[in-house]
């Protein structure tokens, strides 16, 4: 089973940087920057930091990220309870927030990011 877990995160990590590169290129980059962004966390058990893309939601000094299939991914519980500090790249620049993660009833998690003046 461990080899399995290494194996899905290869993969994870190509397709993260394929749209890493992606957001990136010249023809694709302005369309993708508009639904995918970069979040940057440290980890709360590890203190490794961690740069993952993620889909979102922007509405002023707020952004809001659907976690997709949130029982196979573990970044979002770094902002359960009291949530804690996010870096997302919006508009080509680092802006910090604190990010509070929500479940509701039926596993749905979205994660609302309160960006910092």
């Amino acid at each position: 089973m461990r080899t399995n877990g290494r194996l899905v995160e290869r993969a994870v990590g190509g397709v993260n940087r394929r749209v890493l590169a992606l957001r990136s290129s010249r023809r694709w980059g302005a369309a993708v920057r508009r639904h995918l962004t970069i979040v940057t966390y440290t980890g709360r058990r590890s203190g490794r930091t961690f740069t993952i893309p993620v889909g979102y939601r922007r509405t002023g000094d707020e952004v809001e990220i659907g976690v997709r299939i949130p029982g196979r991914k573990n970044w979002w519980r770094n902002f359960t309870g009291e949530g804690g500090p996010i870096s997302v790249e919006l508009d080509g620049t680092d802006r910090t927030g604190h990010a509070i993660a929500h479940q509701d009833a039926k596993g749905a998690v979205t994660v609302t990011v309160r960006l910092e003046p």
